[in-house]
């Protein structure tokens, strides 16, 4: 079983390798279950409305980004 450390490390990585802000990587990885092939599946319809919500209550940022597309806080 994978400690929070090791998952926030694989989200991070994730994240990195994708371009995605790592607020919306970990709610991607928090809406599938830490389940990395259902969470790749959310990643590419870019734009899931539940793991928007999620990033921006993790973060007082007003942009993320969801693999280079700039997504505004206005717009959630």
């Amino acid at each position: 079983m994978a400690t929070q450390q090791s998952k926030a490390h694989r989200v991070g990585e994730w994240a990195s390798l994708r371009h995605t802000s790592p607020e919306i990587a970990e709610a991607i990885f928090e809406v599938a279950a830490y389940d990395e092939i259902l969470a790749e599946k959310i990643w590419e319809q870019q734009g899931s409305d539940d793991v928007l919500l999620r990033a921006f209550e993790k973060t007082d940022k007003d942009v993320l980004t969801w693999d280079d597309k700039v997504v505004n806080r206005k717009n959630v």
